[in-house]
């Protein structure tokens, strides 16, 4: 078995050139996931950030989850805002899904070439814990 596993490799020539998640060393990577958005499906990021938030994390709890992994788990967060404004309202969604303790977290700015709010990306352990 290989040391290092990638989960959800993009297809080739995808505009997304990197996988949704690595294990390694014990640890799920989680790249950068904003809440998922498909009109045609009709699936919708969120009417506000606090619902773009849950979505986003909706997300990544299903890629850690394929990792044999879970948001308990996540030792280190990022979240990506595009308008500071959302700050407040982005946090108050954000503790909600941390009952048992706040990751180490840092937040930062972006902009993609998408009408996203909010995305994050994590460390986690791998596995399930005791």
């Amino acid at each position: 078995m290989s040391e290092i596993a990638f989960l959800g490799e993009p297809e080739s020539g995808s505009p997304r050139p990197f996988s949704a998640a690595t294990v390694a060393g014990g640890l799920v990577f989680v790249s950068g996931h904003s809440a998922p958005h498909d009109p045609a499906r009709g699936v919708h990021r969120g009417e506000t950030p606090a619902e773009e938030v849950r979505n986003a994390l909706g997300r990544i709890a299903e890629i850690l989850a394929e990792a044999g992994s879970g948001l308990d788990r996540v030792v280190q967060m990022t979240m990506l805002i595009t308008d500071p404004a959302d700050y407040a309202a982005c946090n108050a969604e954000y503790v909600r899904h941390f009952p048992n303790g706040l990751p180490a977290r840092h937040t930062a700015r972006f902009g993609v070439p998408t009408a996203a709010r909010v995305a994050f990306s994590c460390i986690a352990l791998a596995g399930r814990g005791a």
